[in-house]
């Protein structure tokens, strides 16, 4: 087995014990799935989660001593029991909590929702906040050889189902709707989670276990901060974030995560890519690497474990813009893609430390990442825009494309290796304010979206391709419809205004639907079908949901909407 890079270089390494306690998980978990063997109904990551009842020795020392087969295999009850006698259930490390700030209905909650079927949604929506609130037990901090979750300073929210523990990008959107139900002390807790984070280890992680320490995830920390700032005027909180923000911004800026490439007219650029630090199975999904692997000559595994690593960072695992062929796991090439969206989340957190800074007077600090912002922008525009499609492109670092200058690698740019391929987060600029307001080719986007085929009655679907991968087609996922939702509104354009309309109503419309059959929010639909769930990927689809119940409570903010029928909208108005 590859021993993988725990956090080598970028913080502080987990201790051995707790490297064995991983390794020894992931044993558990593989003869979990060899002695239960139903394959279409096994969760890897459920094993990882385990929090151990004894020590790792003793608990280690009876697995070894287990009944086995001539081939290895342990009977089902006494692999069973093994598990009942030995582990405590997965999640219950996190134990329920009820946040102060929670009131069964705020004051001034969405004082523009008329329709009382849609306000009776919305407070149903508001109320699942209970069922997602935790608190990191006690024993993660005084016995973390037993656990892979990390101790946090404050309560969390959590994602829903499997997703036991804090994620680092769904947070953005937890908080958005936080901050809808008036949980401001909640939503500035789960900042300060972040904060703690990038304080330890340099970086968020992935998510709040052992096992994520290797890569983080779309960087929207700055996002957060001042969202809850801008709603609760807490200049504590931005003196607080300022240089841990700061640090955050040199992880993504250093190292292999950064890149230098070279437009046509020999201008020199920087941008950023996925780079998890590791090259072994993701132990929460080790028995689904291994399989994935096998494709591979042994020699190309470790690459391929990376790539599989850095496409998880990305938020997006997996689709068909991080594969070679469009279409196998097999073929990814993560770490060698300039990412459009990444490189406009660093955009935005270059811009947000800027205004951070400049509340708080810090004028040098302010024009550093200003000007950084202004480089990021040209960046982002020299080398993935494309005029005559109206849209951004991911980008292929190719090897016969690689220079030496002054000892550093540079790329040259060259306009092949833009990946033309049609996909949601061709149109993540737009959210982040790369055009200023006026600027012709906000049209030229406006209707690039337009006419992209992403659009369908259920929302904008993640991609054309149908892959069977959770980010393709016709998946549609909500932080993708609130960042596009969004973007088309603040564009300035009229017709993108009327576009996030009707993009809001139809998100808003199958999500109601879905809810009212169900009695759940999930953490993805179907783009092409009103009330159509989504599916795909290594895991079953899951309930609850964060991000989604997010998105849902911003646009309810954000749009005057009426019910005529569970079906049908009507009265569809913009509030801001």
């Amino acid at each position: 087995m590859a021993s993988g890079w725990l956090c080598k270089g970028s913080g502080p390494p987990s201790s051995p014990p707790v490297s064995r306690l991983i390794a020894f998980l992931q044993q558990v978990q593989q003869a979990a799935l060899s002695t239960l063997g139903d394959s279409s109904s096994f969760d890897p990551k459920t094993y990882v989660d385990l929090p151990l009842r004894f020590s790792l020795h003793r608990t280690s020392c009876a697995f070894r001593s287990l009944p086995r087969s001539s081939d290895g295999i342990i009977p089902p009850e006494t692999f069973k029991n093994f598990v009942n006698d030995y582990f405590f259930e997965a999640g219950s490390d996190l134990i329920d909590h009820i946040p102060v700030d929670y009131v069964a209905e705020p004051a001034d909650f969405l004082p523009h929702v008329k329709d009382q079927g849609l306000r009776t949604w919305a407070l149903k929506v508001h109320a699942i906040w209970l069922e997602l609130a935790r608190q990191v037990a006690p024993s993660v901090e005084h016995e973390p050889d037993r656990h892979t979750l990390l101790p946090l300073p404050n309560p969390v929210i959590v994602p829903g189902s499997r997703f036991r523990e804090v994620y680092y990008w769904d947070t953005y959107w937890i908080i958005r709707g936080l901050l809808v139900s008036k949980m401001f002390q909640t939503a500035k807790g789960m900042v300060e989670n972040l904060l703690h984070l990038v304080k330890v280890y340099g970086f968020v992680l992935n998510g709040a276990r052992v096992y994520y320490e290797n890569r983080s995830q779309p960087p929207l920390l700055s996002a957060m901060v001042r969202e809850v700032y801008v709603a609760t005027n807490d200049t504590e909180l931005l003196q607080e974030a300022l240089p841990i923000l700061i640090k955050e911004h040199k992880y993504w800026t250093s190292g292999p995560k950064q890149v230098t490439v070279l437009d046509g007219t020999g201008r020199k650029h920087f941008l950023c890519r996925y780079y998890a630090k590791w090259n072994a199975p993701r132990p929460e999904s080790f028995t689904i690497d291994m399989q994935v692997a096998k494709e591979v000559n042994v020699n190309k595994q470790e690459t391929l474990y990376h790539d599989i690593a850095s496409a998880a960072e990305s938020g997006w695992d997996f689709g068909s813009r991080w594969l070679r062929d469009g279409e196998n796991l097999s073929t990814m090439f993560t770490s060698s893609i300039l990412p459009v969206d990444l490189n406009a989340y660093m955009f935005q957190m270059e811009r947000n430390i800027a205004y951070i800074a400049a509340v708080l007077g810090n004028q040098s600090i302010a024009t550093k990442f200003r000007k950084a912002a202004k480089a990021r922008q040209l960046a982002i525009n020299s080398i993935m825009w494309d005029d005559e499609a109206g849209q951004w492109f991911d980008y292929a670092l190719d090897p016969e494309q690689c220079e030496a200058h002054l000892n550093k690698v540079v790329y040259v740019w060259d306009e092949k290796f833009q990946r033309k391929i049609t996909s949601a987060s061709n149109f993540i600029p737009l959210w982040t304010s790369i055009f200023k307001s006026g600027d012709s080719k906000i049209e030229k986007v406006v209707n690039a979206i337009a006419r992209s085929g992403l659009l369908f009655p259920a929302g904008v679907a993640t991609s054309l391709r149908e892959t069977g991968q959770q980010w393709d087609f016709p998946n549609a996922w909500p932080p993708l419809q609130h960042m596009i939702i969004e973007g088309l509104f603040f564009s300035g354009s009229t017709e993108g205004r009327r576009l996030a309309r009707t993009i809001a109503q139809q998100w808003i419309q199958t999500n109601y639907v879905v809810f009212t059959e169900t009695g759940h929010m999930l953490e993805k639909y179907d783009a092409t079908i009103c009330g159509g769930t989504g599916g795909g990927g290594e895991y079953k689809l899951q309930t609850g949901f964060g991000w989604s119940n997010g998105v849902v409570l911003s646009l309810l903010s954000d749009f005057e909407l009426s019910l005529g029928d569970p079906i049908t909208y009507s009265g569809l108005s913009l509030v801001r």
